[in-house]
């Protein structure tokens, strides 16, 4: 009895405690986000033109692609192993780099840096697909406040970084690789210890009181971000003043620790305050039944257990048919990767997710560039902002999306056609260029790329099943590296130099607003593509979404029915 009490606490506790782990690797593995920050000193010293240093972000990118290999280990491997080899990949990566721009050696061949950015960028698939696979299933009644509480955390990443960075080390691009390289190896062990697979909420009121843990995770998060973009306004601080800055927003990352402890508290007194004959009777009365049950089957006579042999082959008959059904899974159930990618829904929400993700990541990797070109010394500000504002995104389209699903089942898509439509504008206010467009701009593109990510994830768990959900993730995930390459390196890439001039120093060189225009509005007209593909999946997934609203409902029907 003793052993049940002390399992039923530690799984709470323990559930609890993964989920912060979960938040801290989540917050420092939005490292890929961070190329704006230190890209002119690559720049500068290896010489590259625009296009090559594009291409250099790209390769980043294309890291993510073999997170396939990510995805494949997640259904294969626990997640501890899943964590290591992200962390090991992510300091070699980052680690080669921090040495180059620190001129602890000589700047390596352009393919050698491609490829040790492209093992950066594949660390953070590794270190998502752990988190994100381990904590959907166990609270896979709550996926969007999950997805959007550890995403908003991936957002919030960079401008941690960023500001750490500032706060500590007067933005030196050296210092900042090195926290790239050690800062996530460091948490990362620290998951490996805490971060497992747990059973998931049974009863209603086990997931009212994920809800509430929920809410306060929000709170947490949204009290950093505003720490975080409070300071980034502050001109010019003082040592003094960096110092606290960093101290105090280490507590702030480390209160939700408060989360576990509780729940360890409460589990232990209600454990103590109960009847001693009541928790007897509790575990005594399910064995006295199967006691009974057994003795029944005992004295059963041989007739009925030669009919019940007879009926065993018209038993076996019904499993074929079973599994003969199970073939061709419908939309809402659990399909492999090769039965998702057959289906129109997955192609739709692939090329959106694609609109969306990529058109943001242009911006975010050209962002020193933009900022330059529109005559702005200092991009930190920028970077920053984008990296809250998607946070903002993040964190609230998870919450929202999810509360209106139980509310009235609201397809989820419909939150990413918002987003595109969004996001269309804030390129077309980018390309406009009139005075403070890229501080609107960069809020805009901010909050609907955090949007775009949210939503997503918990909608391709919805529609193709957790069985598979790690694969099917990293498929997703390839729109990172693919829209990269096409928005990045091949169309920003491109216009940009053909409006640029030949620097003294090597490289070129692009000064005004002409310099990106082109590059905006061609993104503004694919978000209204991924708009009309998002609207049209809303359509093709209503039934769907009303049947879990419907489930839900029932639920709780049934549940307050019990109470009474």
């Amino acid at each position: 009895m003793g052993f049940h009490q002390t399992s039923s606490i530690s799984f709470s506790a323990t559930k609890w405690l993964g989920f912060v782990t979960a938040v801290w690797v989540q917050a420092i593995s939005g490292n890929n986000y961070t190329f704006s920050n230190y890209s002119d000193a690559l720049k500068s010293l290896m010489n590259l033109t625009q296009l090559e240093l594009n291409n250099l972000s790209v390769a980043k990118d294309v890291g993510k692609a073999f997170g396939l290999l990510a995805g494949l280990a997640s259904d294969r491997l626990p997640t501890p192993v899943i964590l290591l080899i992200g962390s090991i990949e992510g300091l070699i990566g980052y680690g080669t780099q921090w040495l180059v721009v620190s001129g602890r050696i000589q700047p390596l061949p352009y393919w050698q840096m491609c490829i040790f950015l492209c093992l950066g960028g594949n660390s953070t698939t590794w270190m998502n697909t752990a988190v994100l696979v381990t904590c959907i299933r166990n609270f896979r009644r709550n996926r969007g406040p999950v997805s959007g509480i550890l995403k908003g955390y991936v957002g919030l990443s960079t401008a941690i970084f960023t500001d750490l960075c500032a706060a500590l080390f007067a933005d030196d691009p050296a210092k900042f690789l090195i926290m790239l390289a050690v800062i996530p190896f460091a948490v990362c062990l620290t998951a490996i210890v805490f971060l497992r697979e747990t059973p998931p909420a049974a009863t209603i009121e086990e997931e009212k009181e994920e809800s509430k843990y929920f809410n306060i995770f929000n709170a947490v998060a949204v009290i950093v971000a505003v720490y975080l973009m409070a300071y980034g306004f502050i001109p010019n601080p003082s040592h003094a003043i960096s110092l606290a800055f960093s101290v105090i927003l280490l507590v702030l990352l480390a209160s939700p620790l408060a989360a576990p402890v509780h729940a360890f508290i409460k589990s232990w007194t209600l454990n103590g305050f109960k009847n001693q004959a009541d928790v007897e009777r509790q575990i005594q009365e399910p064995l006295l039944i199967e006691e009974k049950a057994q003795e029944e089957i005992q004295e059963r006579p041989a007739e009925e257990s030669a009919s019940a042999v007879v009926e065993q082959p018209q038993a076996v008959e019904e499993e074929k048919a079973a599994v003969e059904v199970k073939r061709r899974p419908v939309i809402g159930e659990d399909h492999t990767i090769f039965e998702a990618i057959r289906t129109v829904d997955f192609w739709i929400l692939f090329v959106s997710f694609l609109c969306g993700v990529g058109t943001g990541l242009a911006v975010m990797n050209n962002m020193g560039q933009i900022g330059l070109a529109l005559g702005y010394a200092d991009v930190s500000l920028f970077i920053s902002m984008t990296s809250i504002w998607g946070f903002f995104g993040r964190i609230v389209s998870g919450s929202v999306s999810e509360y209106y699903i139980k509310k009235a089942g609201i397809p989820r898509p419909l939150w990413n056609a918002a987003s595109q439509i969004l996001m269309a504008v804030g390129y077309i206010l980018m390309a406009v260029a009139l005075p403070g467009s890229l501080y609107i701009g960069s809020i805009v593109v901010g909050i609907c790329y955090g949007v775009r990510l949210a939503v997503s994830v918990p909608t391709a768990s919805e529609l193709f099943g957790l069985k598979y959900f790690g694969l099917i993730y990293n498929i997703l995930i390839l729109n990172l590296p693919l829209g990269s390459f096409l928005f990045s390196g091949l169309l920003a890439g491109f216009l940009y130099d053909a409006e640029a001039t030949p620097a003294p120093g090597g490289g070129n060189t692009c000064v005004g607003a002409h310099c990106y225009r082109l590059v905006f509005f061609i993104m503004a007209i694919a978000c209204v593509v991924g708009f009309g593909l998002d609207v049209l999946l809303v359509i093709r997934t209503k039934k769907i979404y009303n049947r879990i609203f419907m489930s839900r409902r029932s639920k709780k029907l049934a549940a307050a029915s019990n109470l009474q």
